[in-house]
């Protein structure tokens, strides 16, 4: 089931969106995509107004997808978890996950711009699978009961200023990460039994239409399960919230490739998760 926020910023509206390509209007069901819906048996309610023909169908044209999921309460992101991203940024490949944080207000539609910020000369893009909680993880037992609080999964773009992160960061790679639009999100929230195998999930970018990354989540180091798994026992998952799960290879700061610059367009891809693009301007 693939779930949506249709709208201007701040007026978002849920819909959920079937096979066929038709747009139902969930306000009948639920206020919002959040944690309480996802945690109180939303999904399950949205199937069962679907089956029976309770929805409105809406038209979806012209409409600003926004952020799958209303602001989450943490941004949980992982970093150098693709043994070949580690590669190429000459890192050793980390014997435990590293995590770091991203401001939840950094989350914008998957279609927004990116917002070059001031004094920027570094900002770099990151195709990434986002996990969205369902239900509240706390010393989870194994990584297999980990997929059982799994909401679902998003696309994600975790923007990243460079030089703020690694050169003027003091250790703290957040200052890179949570400038204004710095972390596009969706289209949609595809719910997990969807997707059976996270692990087995094509990646893909480009910048003004040139390849930039092409992966697998396989080459993941921590897989989905394990990530989760790892992070219960350091810190509360709750429902909403989102963690991304790392980039593959082929971002500007391996060297290979120019930093964004104004008037860019990036365009990042998910097997099975939809495509988002993203129109580079100064903030």
């Amino acid at each position: 089931m693939r779930l949506m926020r249709l709208g201007p910023p701040g007026l978002e509206i849920p819909v959920v969106v079937t096979a066929d390509g038709d747009y139902f209007d969930l306000r009948g069901v639920t206020r919002d995509i959040n944690g309480p819906f996802l945690s109180g048996g939303g999904p399950e309610r949205v199937r069962t107004a679907l089956a029976t023909g309770a929805l409105p169908r809406i038209n979806a044209t012209g409409l600003r997808s926004g952020a799958p999921i209303a602001p989450p309460g943490v941004v949980l992101c992982i970093g150098m978890n693709y043994a070949a991203h580690a590669a190429e940024t000459g890192a050793p490949p980390p014997e435990h996950p590293v995590m770091f944080y991203k401001a939840p207000n950094t989350v914008v539609g998957p279609n927004d711009d990116i917002l070059l910020p001031r004094g920027s000369e570094k900002t770099d893009w990151e195709v990434e699978l986002a996990v969205v909680i369902g239900r509240r993880a706390r010393y989870l037992a194994s990584p297999e009961q980990a997929l059982y609080h799994i909401a679902g999964y998003a696309i994600s773009n975790d923007v990243s200023e460079r030089a703020f992160q690694l050169e003027t960061s003091g250790g703290q790679w957040s200052k890179g990460k949570s400038c204004e639009t710095f972390n596009p999100l969706g289209p949609w929230l595809v719910t997990a039994d969807e997707i059976p195998d996270p692990q087995g999930l094509r990646l893909r970018s480009w910048v003004n239409g040139e390849p930039r990354q092409d992966s697998s989540t396989a080459d993941m180091i921590f897989d989905v399960a394990t990530l989760i798994y790892q992070l219960s026992q350091v810190t509360v998952l709750d429902p909403g919230d989102v963690v991304n799960t790392g980039t593959p290879e082929g971002v500007a700061v391996s060297g290979r490739f120019p930093y964004l610059a104004e008037g860019d367009v990036v365009e990042v891809e998910i097997e099975g998760l939809g495509h988002q693009q993203q129109k580079v301007v100064r903030g």
